[in-house]
């Protein structure tokens, strides 16, 4: 087995903190109040506030219902994408050639090969039990906001606690689907780790520039500070 570089590991490391870096600048930086998911987390709020004031909540389980089945699909695809994974080493002597044919700047065999393919496998899978624990977290949420007492109780402590509960809860499943979609993003910018070290750097720099942008400056952003 070919040993790994020195521009191996930093490739390996910048990636690391493209991915997760990206989401502390969404999610926990100083920064994190003008991004997409701030604005959702606070529509979020406020509709959990809402559907306390509603007598009949049907609409709200059909959001939930809705909500849990888009992270059902996800949750699916990582399956599938895990199962291509375990093909592709398989097949890994024939990916093998295909790799070292059309990357110019690096020579690589089947055992680094299948490291790559194995790393690539962990992300799906990460992404899977992310997406796994979003849709459980949605689950709460629906029988949380089915919980919440009637509308005559709008202003009282029972009914403020009951309030934080459900909205705790809502925004929790939405980060973590947030992470698991994340992943899915990044295991595009993973794929350049085939082509050899550079080629990682400049995809994963590039698919973060692209969801950071996402967050901060692309019209959805704009739209929603500028109604905020």
């Amino acid at each position: 087995m070919q040993s790994l570089s020195l521009l191996d590991i930093a490739a390996a490391v910048w990636f690391t903190c493209v991915w997760f870096g990206q989401g502390w600048v969404t999610e926990k930086s100083p920064w994190s109040g003008r991004s997409v998911n701030h604005f959702i987390n606070e529509a979020r709020r406020h509709w959990v506030r809402q559907a306390a004031g509603r007598e009949l909540r049907m609409v709200d389980t059909g959001i939930i219902a809705g909500l849990q089945n888009g992270t059902a699909f996800f949750a699916s695809t990582s399956l599938i994408a895990i199962g291509g994974g375990f093909t592709l080493l398989n097949s890994a002597d024939h990916a093998v050639g295909v790799v070292s044919a059309i990357s110019l700047f690096t020579e690589t065999d089947r055992a680094l090969f299948e490291y790559k393919v194995i790393g690539l496998l962990g992300m799906y899978a990460y992404a899977f039990f992310k997406f796994g624990w979003a849709y459980r977290m949605f689950n709460f949420a629906s029988i949380l906001i089915g919980a919440l007492p009637p509308p005559s109780f709008v202003g009282t402590p029972e009914m403020e606690k009951a309030i934080a509960r459900a909205t705790a809860i809502a925004i929790a499943a939405g980060t973590n689907f947030n992470r698991g979609l994340r992943a899915f993003f990044m295991s595009i910018g993973f794929l350049g780790c085939f082509l050899g070290p550079w080629a990682l750097i400049a995809s994963s720099t590039f698919i973060g520039l692209i969801l950071l942008r996402r967050q901060f400056t692309s019209d959805s952003a704009r739209i929603m500070r500028e109604n905020s």
